[in-house]
């Protein structure tokens, strides 16, 4: 198991000694994820927060009438989960699957809790997490709600630069909030413009 990506995201915000590093280390829980296989599913309680160490995830919901909507990519150095299944211990809203085989770096709820206490520098490192996901969330819902979806298109490409022609167009309407055939006329009125 490879921690060094990890590791160095979390070097960004806290210094751990090499004691602390090894304890987090020992903390951590591997898990391969193959393609189209979910991490978790709608429903299920999630166990912890996990770190894509490689490979490219997705989360979303299903509304009542089919359709799929994508709340989060998640490649290589992200976070992924529903943050409230994991605090509160309660069904998930969301679901995780991969859209390439994938490596996850993830942590029990409980083992966070303890590591809060053995080592207090962590509860600084989760929160600047928390604060940055809280503030990518509330840009993506007014993004969402106000903008139109020529703009929401371009913050996705700000956000996602490597997964701009690596995606579906179908996952990327998802995430933007329009079907498969506006995007389609969108990008193709787009180049014709250029």
């Amino acid at each position: 198991m490879d921690s060094s990506l990890l590791l160095e995201h979390i070097s960004r915000h806290i210094t751990l000694t090499d004691e602390e590093r090894e304890h987090f280390v020992g903390l951590l829980h591997h898990r391969v994820v193959k393609k189209k296989q979910f991490l978790n599913q709608e429903g299920e309680v999630v166990k912890g927060p996990a770190f894509v160490a490689a490979g490219l995830l997705r989360s979303y919901s299903i509304d009542s009438n089919g359709f799929e909507h994508v709340i989060q990519f998640a490649p290589a150095g992200w976070w992924v989960g529903d943050i409230g299944s994991m605090i509160y211990q309660r069904p998930s809203i969301l679901s995780v699957d991969a859209l390439e085989d994938s490596e996850l770096l993830w942590i029990r709820e409980v083992e966070v809790d303890q590591l809060f206490v053995e080592i207090p520098k962590f509860e600084r490192f989760f929160r600047i997490l928390s604060q940055n996901a809280l503030a990518a969330h509330q840009a993506r819902l007014v993004s969402i709600l106000s903008l139109p979806a020529k703009e929401r298109y371009a913050n996705f490409c700000q956000l996602y630069p490597s997964l701009i022609g690596a995606l579906p167009q179908k996952q990327v309407a998802s995430y933007i909030g329009v079907t498969p055939e506006f995007l389609s006329k969108m990008l193709n009125s787009a180049n014709k413009g250029a």
